[in-house]
């Protein structure tokens, strides 16, 4: 893959916070699963969050359940697109959103690769309760990602730099 000269920067900025989402991630996952009981639900800012261990299968919601491999498809497709676009990043904000992103995609990936029952079928590790659902850090970090990706295309922040184009 070859970088733009400006963007290799900003590629391994975003590297960086998607490292850190996906240690951050799997360290809490790591966490939730040694010290909490399944469906055991304990209080962590009470009323608002709880702790509560659950291994999902589907995707929001436990939506899909049935197509997990489906979702394994779709991580791994999104950690594609995500490497690939990223290659011309143009600005620092695009490289916080992508690494957000590509943290998040990259740890539910090997949830779904890597967790019980199987390759490719693997139930990813849900523990923080809001009440209407139950998520992780890398569900955060997709979800304000995504908020972020909004606000700059909304703001007109440009995503990558046109091959052979000069920076102002």
């Amino acid at each position: 893959m070859r970088l733009e000269r400006g963007s290799s920067r900003l590629y391994g900025r975003m590297l960086i916070l998607a490292a850190v989402v996906l240690l951050a991630d799997q360290l809490t996952k790591l966490w939730a699963v040694s010290a909490l009981s399944d469906g055991e639900r304990v209080a962590a800012i009470p009323p608002l969050i709880h702790f509560r261990l659950l291994y999902n299968a589907g995707a929001a919601f436990s939506i899909g359940t049935e197509a997990t491999w489906v979702f394994t498809l779709v991580a791994a497709a999104a950690v594609v697109g995500i490497l690939y676009t990223a290659r011309r990043l143009a600005s620092a904000g695009w490289a916080l959103v992508l690494g957000a992103l590509l943290g998040g995609a990259v740890s539910h990936l090997g949830d779904r690769l890597f967790r019980k029952p199987g390759l490719a079928r693997g139930h990813v590790v849900d523990f923080i309760d809001y009440g209407p659902f139950v998520g992780n850090v890398a569900d955060i970090a997709l979800a304000c990602g995504c908020v972020a990706l909004m606000l700059l295309s909304l703001r007109g922040v440009e995503l990558a730099k046109v091959p052979g184009e000069e920076s102002a």
